[in-house]
C-alpha cells in the first residue's frame, strides 16, 4: 500500500513539473513555434531529445542556441534569440526539460 502512495505522489509531483515547465514555455513565447510531439515552425522536442540523446554538449550547446539563436540545424526558419528577454536561469530550466523528454 505504501508503494502505491509514494508512486502516485511521484507521479504526481512529476506530473506539477511538467505542468509548469510547459507554462514556463507558454510564458517565454517557445509555444508559438515548437510543441512537446510535432513539429511546427521549429521541431517537436521529443525528437530535439531524440536526435541529441547521449550527447555530452547538447545542454551547453542547446543553452547557447536558445539564448543567440540561429538557423540552419532544423530547416530553414530561424530561431530568434531568446536572451535576455528569457533569464538565463529559465533558459536552461526550459533545455532540461526538452532534452528530458
Amino acid at each position: 500500500m505504501k508503494k502505491i502512495i509514494l508512486a502516485a505522489s511521484v507521479m504526481m509531483l512529476a506530473s506539477g513539473s511538467v505542468m509548469a515547465d510547459l507554462e514556463l514555455a507558454k510564458k517565454s513565447g517557445c509555444l508559438a513555434c515548437h510543441s512537446v510531439d510535432k513539429k511546427i515552425v521549429g521541431p517537436g522536442w521529443k525528437e530535439v531529445a531524440d536526435k541529441y540523446k547521449g550527447d555530452a554538449d547538447a545542454k551547453a550547446n542547446m543553452i547557447g542556441k536558445v539564448k543567440a539563436g540561429g538557423k540552419g540545424a532544423w530547416g530553414a526558419a530561424p530561431m530568434p534569440p531568446y536572451s535576455p528577454r528569457v533569464s538565463d536561469e529559465n533558459i536552461e530550466k526550459l533545455v532540461d526539460f526538452i532534452l528530458a523528454l
